[in-house]
């Protein structure tokens, strides 16, 4: 195309081809280019929409959409390259009335592994991106997240008018810095334990997405109960979720189990986004999520070692900090963040078809 007429249908053509370093698609299959005009037959303006809150590749992107309109335009010396953000989404919670671009499920095939640390992050994390976000805590027989986040406040209930003008009664989830939440230590004494039968549990978590204003918001995650239980296949009929984290230490014992939590996200037809590695380091290893992940065909998403400052932030209920400028545990934190966020887009891009749901 090389000394073609620079003109904005000339300039798009131009543009189309261009492959961008993360997604690996076509601009053109992607929808990335949301404006391109030329205002002369030098100046010309870009504007590339990200479908996430943070993408890592930006000014490899620039160099190569400059590169590409200087090859087929040689006139052209003024490029104004800018980004703007669209977080795409699967709209996961339409089938019940929730305004919720993609619902994320947190979850591990065994206890003791940061399973709720890592969902809390995740949500601090891709809140501080800019996203708009909100955690449930549907571990209700160990609901840990609001001594993570710092709340002992109460939800509560709030008359609101829907579509057809008639008051309903809403839960208003608590706010522990600016980050939604909703949990079933809200409801219960801090010593009570609560034995549930499967029932209850859907029940339970039916009120936690379908009766509580959310508003409107980018993601929602939740954090599940640990093992393959009653919950997952709750979910799996009741929203169409973006897809599942898995967490597990990098020990063999640990891997075992988080390969059976793959396989029952799986077979709920929940697609699995990757697997996080907690607790990296010399205690109990390194790398073993990396090689799990390959075997199971699915994303490593990251790795958070094992330090002081992530167990001191928990247990004081300052979770929140461990993204602090500065803190060791914030990288780490941040690139979990993105690659889920990057993962759920990279399947919006490709369009899969969903199979239905096989009743168990």
């Amino acid at each position: 195309m090389a000394n073609a007429e620079l003109n904005e249908t000339n300039l798009k053509s131009c543009l189309s081809s261009v492959v961008d370093p993360v997604f690996e698609k076509p601009l053109s299959v992607s929808g990335f280019i949301k404006s391109a005009i030329a205002d002369d037959s030098s100046r010309v303006s870009v504007e590339i929409e990200l479908p996430v809150p943070s993408y890592p590749k930006e000014s490899e992107l620039s160099k190569l959409i400059q590169t590409t309109i200087q090859q087929a335009f040689p006139d052209c010396q003024n490029i104004s390259i800018k980004y703007s953000v669209n977080i795409r989404g699967k709209q996961s919670g339409g089938r019940i009335g929730l305004n919720v671009k993609n619902i994320i499920a947190v979850g591990a095939g065994k206890g003791g592994v940061g399973k709720s640390t890592v969902a809390a992050s995740l949500a601090y994390a891709l809140q501080q991106f800019g996203a708009r976000v909100g955690l449930v805590d549907a571990d209700v027989y160990g609901p840990s997240i609001p001594h993570l986040v710092g709340t002992s406040e109460k939800p509560i209930a709030q008359e609101f008018q829907n579509k057809d003008g008639q008051a309903v009664t809403r839960i208003v989830p608590v706010e522990a810095r600016g980050l939604k939440v909703m949990s079933m230590a809200f409801f219960v004494e801090p010593d009570q334990a609560v034995i549930w039968r499967g029932p209850m549990l859907h029940k339970a978590i039916t009120q936690f997405l379908q009766d509580t204003e959310w508003g409107e918001l980018d993601y929602l995650i939740i954090d599940m109960p640990p093992g393959t239980g009653d919950v997952s296949l709750t979910l799996s009929q009741l929203i169409d979720l973006a897809g599942a984290v898995v967490v597990c230490s990098p020990q063999k014992v640990a891997l075992l189990d988080a390969v059976k939590a793959v396989q029952m996200f799986r077979q709920v037809k929940i697609p699995v986004l990757g697997i996080v590695e907690n607790m990296s380091g010399d205690v109990f290893g390194r790398g073993g999520a990396q090689e799990k992940g390959k075997e199971l065909q699915i994303p490593c998403l990251g790795e958070i070692p094992m330090n002081a400052e992530i167990r001191e932030k928990s247990d004081s209920g300052n979770i929140s900090e461990l993204l602090t400028e500065g803190l060791e545990s914030q990288q780490y934190l941040l690139k979990v963040a993105e690659n889920t966020a990057i993962e759920i887009a990279r399947t919006l891009i490709e369009k899969p078809s969903r199979p239905p749901l096989e009743i168990l």
